[in-house]
């Protein structure tokens, strides 16, 4: 729903320390007095933590361990400390499916079918570029295997990747028509790899990434059972306070499954610059944006997000499994990289941009925006907030409820909090918390007050809200997915309705209107039972993170 660069540009402007001129030629030492405050509040405690890692002009300036990699043994985190850097692998997958298509193994048109024939022929042709830029349509495998009933702490292999993906039935949309991020297009992308090379993909980044640069510490975990030398570990804090040990069982290959350290990462980072490794064609194709086939450029390139920080070119990429957050962003102008790893479940985004702001003074255009944000907000008159009251689809089973308190407008999700939308004109609204602008216009036709919110139009929707007990019940019965050979019974109780699984137990729904739900499990918690001409329930679309309208037909009463 929200856009992550967006929101972490933000908070890094609120909790910015301000740029002093002469902060580019800082010193190691005062650069690294300076990170300390950053983690203050962890010094001297047996907590996870991070490493820090910051390049500046290809030399290491600040490379720290901050808080433990092993609570159980008191071990200190070290620029040798193994990370799991989960999704930002990505760049390495980019990196070899640059370099095999400038050597012209492959051509990015071409069709993926050619290279894995077990993937369904959806249609429309899926091209290696599709996979590259998150425009396959591809379902993401986070989503699919959570509706099959897997939890993550569950022994995840490639192959069971590999296999969901040959068992998909249809598209989340069209080739190429779309951005949505997908872990299952970059795991093909390297079984292409694999497959074109004769080498496994650890094999062919050890060879062509790893030892070229003296990465001595990194490789693509393939093997779940293998002993890692100086490993950090995984914890996330629980209800009663303490920090509790995530099991990391997970083999995702090319989209994650990367374990380095910051030592390693630095040399990495510096052949961003001098592209010592790769050479200029293949780094350059790395930053290259993706195209939509109506021409409109995304943000997404080879692994990284591509946009602009204070006025500079900014490539960066996040990475999240368990509890391992990391970051890591490359400023190409300043030649600075910045490198965070935390074990702890904290966003590392915010200390990266943070240490960022040392070399990266605040532009005008900021200042600007920052003081027209503390001008008078505008006045509009009751009656027109009481023409945008009103309830509006964002998507599947995603609804936001418009209501009016006084002068002030909120905005609701079915499930979530209600939250304070402000105006910047009399039809637009920032909503920071909510994710972004919110905008009411009028149709042309009807002149019914309709919402623009990033950019899309978003249904008005009218009629019953609430079901009563005979229309719950009439959505009670088994119902099961061919595509994910899973089954869930849908029970009533009282007034509620529930999903149940053999493995994922009791989901309860909640109501968002008429036949639409959300599953207070899932993350997008989305669930639309559909009926047939005589008004006959028949089934229902579940959608889950990057899984959308996965189908469960109705096989009992």
């Amino acid at each position: 729903m929200t856009n992550p660069r967006l929101y972490y540009y933000l908070i890094a402007l609120i909790f910015t320390i301000h740029f002093i001129p002469g902060y580019a030629q800082m010193s190691p030492d005062s650069l690294a007095k300076k990170v300390d405050l950053l983690f203050a509040e962890i010094e001297g405690q047996a907590v996870p933590g991070s490493a820090v890692l910051v390049v500046k002009d290809g030399i290491v300036v600040l490379n720290k361990g901050y808080g433990l990699a092993n609570l159980e043994h008191n071990i200190l985190i070290t620029p040798a400390t193994v990370f799991d850097i989960a999704s930002v692998s990505k760049q390495f997958a980019g990196f070899a499916i640059a370099s095999l298509s400038e050597e012209g193994r492959i051509s990015l048109k071409d069709n993926v079918r050619d290279y894995i024939p077990e993937l369904p022929d959806f249609g429309p042709k899926i091209t290696i570029e599709h996979l590259v830029y998150h425009t396959s349509g591809i379902r993401d495998w986070t989503g699919t295997l959570t509706m099959a009933g897997w939890t993550f702490d569950d022994v995840i292999t490639f192959d069971q990747i590999l296999r969901m993906a040959y068992n998909q039935k249809q598209l989340n949309f069209d080739p190429g028509t779309e951005y949505q991020y997908s872990n299952t297009g970059y795991n093909l992308l390297v079984e292409v790899i694999q497959r074109v090379t004769g080498l496994s993909f650890r094999e062919w980044t050890t060879q062509n990434i790893f030892e070229p640069l003296g990465m001595n510490n990194s490789f693509f975990l393939d093997d779940l059972t293998e002993v890692i030398p100086n490993k950090a570990n995984s914890y996330s804090k629980g209800k009663d306070g303490k920090f509790h040990f995530n099991h990391v069982n997970l083999i995702a290959l090319g989209s994650s499954s990367l374990n380095t350290t910051t030592e390693d990462l630095a040399k990495w980072v510096i052949n961003l610059d001098n592209k010592a490794v790769g050479g200029e064609s293949v780094i350059n194709r790395m930053f290259q944006r993706g195209k939509l086939n109506n021409g409109e450029s995304i943000d997404y390139a080879y692994g990284f997000w591509i946009g602009e920080y204070r006025g500079t070119p900014w490539i960066d990429h996040t990475g999240g499994w368990e509890s391992f957050r990391t970051y890591m962003t490359y400023f190409p102008n300043e030649h600075l990289s910045i490198v965070v790893l935390n074990n702890n479940g904290k966003r590392p985004t915010n200390t990266a941009l943070n240490i960022a702001n040392f070399y990266i003074p605040e532009t005008n255009s900021e200042k600007s925006r920052q003081r027209s944000s503390e001008k008078k907000k505008p006045k509009i008159k009751t009656k027109v907030l009481d023409e945008y009251v009103g309830t509006y689809k964002f998507g599947s089973a995603w609804y936001v409820h418009i209501t009016r308190e006084e002068a002030n407008l909120y905005a609701q999700e079915t499930s979530g909090e209600k939250l304070l939308i402000t105006p910047i004109s009399q039809t637009a609204f920032s909503g920071e918390e909510f994710g972004g602008n919110i905008n009411f216009e009028r149709n042309d036709s009807s002149k019914q007050v309709e919402i623009n919110y990033n950019g899309k139009k978003r249904l008005t929707v009218k009629g019953h809200e609430t079901l009563n007990s005979e229309q719950l019940s009439e959505l009670e019965g088994k119902y099961y997915s061919e595509e994910l050979k899973t089954s869930y019974t849908v029970i009533k109780d009282k007034n509620k309705i529930s999903l149940n699984h053999f493995r994922s137990g009791k989901i309860e729904l909640v109501h968002a209107w008429n036949d639409d739900f959300e599953a207070e499990k899932w993350l997008t918690k989305s669930i639309e039972f559909f009926r047939d001409l005589n008004g006959h329930v028949i089934g229902f679309k579940a959608t889950e993170g990057g899984a959308r309208n996965q189908i469960f037909y109705r096989i009992t009463n």
